[in-house]
């Protein structure tokens, strides 16, 4: 976890800093599990975790349940999850993960952004490499549960590290590995606060504060995209 998890919950908290536009983005992301996994929470895992999402982000339950159910009817808005690969500034290397209904207008934005800003829109695989697709669960405390007790009967089910912070533990793995951790969760009565898919890179790069003003020039202009989700970059924290 770290400092890259603190301050990748640093920025994110700095970009869903309005309530409205943290509701956008979860609206999207349920959009696309009920699509792809029906609008059954009890038969949808993808669907049950931005539940949880939602409702840590203060999303009234009203709220959430029409977003389920719009995005059930057949005229829904069809967002696709696209990821885009570039460098920005002195190197850096950066993902974009956008859910847009229009790929031609989100790439000209994005092509634009980096132009514009010292960075260069790469194609596909150009840095993807460079990260790790991984997913992180937080959990609420249990009674009698250690963070030891935890990792040793998650180690089974792909978690790769369990840590605990002052909401709870942190559980984190491979990608592929979300939906046996998840499942774990749910069969032993873990409650799962929040849960998140994130690129982490291998390394990082230290930059100057004055570069590192460049490359956030950068990111802020991306993240204010609409079609934007997330931004990870391999610049040091």
């Amino acid at each position: 976890m770290g400092r890259a998890f603190e301050y990748r919950k640093a920025r994110k908290l700095k970009r869903w800093g309005s309530m409205s536009r943290t509701f956008t983005k979860i609206g999207k992301e349920i959009t696309i599990a009920v699509k792809a996994g029906g609008p059954d929470p009890n038969a949808n895992s993808r669907l049950r975790a931005l539940i949880a999402n939602a409702k840590t982000a203060n999303m009234p339950k009203d709220t959430i349940e029409r977003a389920i159910k719009k995005a059930s009817e057949k005229d829904a808005s069809d967002y696709k999850e696209v990821i885009y690969e570039g460098f920005g500034p002195h190197g850096i290397a950066i993902l974009v993960e956008t859910a847009t209904d229009n790929t031609t207008r989100t790439v000209a934005n994005l092509r634009s952004y980096f132009n514009k800003n010292g960075g260069t829109l790469g194609n596909s695989g150009s840095v993807a490499f460079m990260f790790s697709h991984k997913c992180y669960f937080h959990v609420a405390p249990k009674d009698g549960i250690t963070v030891d007790d935890l990792e040793l009967e998650l180690i089974d089910f792909g978690a790769e590290e369990v840590e605990q912070d002052e909401e709870g533990f942190v559980i984190s793995g491979a990608f592929e590995a979300n939906g046996d951790i998840q499942k774990y969760l749910e069969d032993n009565g873990f409650e799962i606060t929040s849960s998140e898919f994130v690129y982490e890179p291998a390394d990082y790069k230290e930059l100057t504060d004055e570069q590192r003003e460049e490359v956030e020039k950068l990111i802020d202009v991306v993240e204010d995209d609409d079609d934007v989700q997330n931004v990870f970059t391999t610049m040091a924290g």
